[in-house]
């Protein structure tokens, strides 16, 4: 899988994924837009971290293992946001 359509499978990914956790009983969802946040190839592999417009949306970070043909998935979400002065 080229890095183009890795991150096109990505943004699938997200948007599955967000549209299974959030869709009311009718099945409808609100309107949000997925983004990259960064993205890397490096030789047969890639990865990026994606998210959704949504407030409190999830953070995903994607990793593509080109030597096996599987896409694993780590979900974070935010747990704190601090000021630290320095």
């Amino acid at each position: 899988m080229n890095h183009e359509k890795f991150i096109e499978k990505c943004k699938a990914i997200v948007r599955e994924r967000i549209e299974n956790e959030i869709a009311d009983l009718s099945g409808a969802v609100p309107e949000f837009s997925v983004f990259i946040v960064w993205s890397c190839k490096t030789l047969q592999n890639s990865k990026a971290l994606v998210s959704a417009s949504l407030k409190g949306a999830p953070y995903f970070e994607i990793t593509l293992n080109g030597d096996k043909g599987e896409i694993y998935v780590d979900t974070y979400l935010k747990k704190s946001n601090e000021c630290i002065k320095v």
